[in-house]
């Protein structure tokens, strides 16, 4: 990757699940890190300030633990920086992105899970033990007794996600279809879903006070059946302040975590 984000190279390769992955993901870099000055990994899981796995939801079993940084060093003899997929992704939206030339940004991403990213004036603040910015395990202004995926009761990730949204368009309707199909049909689920999530979204910008949210992830694609409810909800509930900070779309689609993790790597501290 180039020093102003700019992807020079693509490499993909099925990945097994666990810490397995490494193995597969260091043969595929290897013939890389020969010209590389530095490492950047975004990864699934808090990582806590040495690079390790501090936690993982039930989505990513036996990733807890994992020495990523330690193990990336050795087998590829580069300098690595180890994000969260999501804060990686949140250093490309606020460098690059959509959120360049703010101060303070928050990125959330809505896929299989919700994440976010916390950046100000460019980087991704990762809080004491790497845990901030993660607002899919805020609370829901909901008590269905849904259970999240980290194992607690009613966080917004239980009620957003895509998964989530597939959940319950099956149970009130008998019907298991896609999220993409759920968003052809346009099932007031997908609203239901966005407005508890924008709810969410003010309260996390009545607390920061950012100058932008930008929305990232799979379930934005929806579009405004997504988009237009949740950002109604924000607006409903956000003080005067931060009621201006826009909603903005994510630029930079699946190459996010990669050119986040890749300007983190190039900026470290040597």
């Amino acid at each position: 990757m180039a020093a102003d984000g700019t992807l020079t190279e693509r490499r993909r390769t099925p990945t097994p699940a666990g810490p397995s992955i490494l193995r597969a993901v260091f043969e595929l870099a290897q013939p890389l890190a020969r010209r590389a000055v530095t490492c950047g990994i975004g990864t699934a899981g808090i990582v806590d300030p040495l690079g390790r796995i501090a936690s993982a939801t039930d989505l990513l079993t036996g990733w807890a633990g994992t020495d990523v940084k330690g193990e990336a060093e050795r087998a590829l003899r580069l300098p690595a920086v180890v994000l969260n997929d999501c804060h990686a992704a949140g250093a490309a939206e606020a460098r690059v992105g959509a959120a360049r030339g703010a101060r303070t940004a928050l990125v959330v991403a809505i896929g299989t899970g919700i994440g976010g990213a916390v950046c100000v004036e460019g980087r991704v603040r990762a809080g004491a033990t790497g845990t901030a910015g993660s607002i899919g395990h805020l609370p829901a202004p909901a008590s269905a007794g849904l259970r999240c995926s980290c194992g607690a009761l009613d966080h917004i990730e239980a009620y957003a996600a895509g998964p989530a949204i597939e959940r319950a368009y099956l149970k009130e309707t008998g019907q298991a279809l896609s999220l993409a199909e759920i968003g052809e049909i346009g099932s007031h689920v997908i609203a239901d879903a966005a407005t508890l999530l924008g709810r969410v979204l003010a309260g996390a910008a009545n607390l920061i006070d950012p100058d932008a949210i930008v929305i990232a992830g799979g379930v934005s694609m929806l579009g405004p059946a997504l988009l237009g409810p949740m950002e109604a909800a924000y607006h409903a509930e956000t003080l005067p302040g931060p009621s201006v900070a826009p909603l903005l779309p994510a630029m930079l689609g699946e190459d996010a975590g990669l050119v986040g993790a890749g300007l983190e790597a190039l900026s470290a501290p040597a």
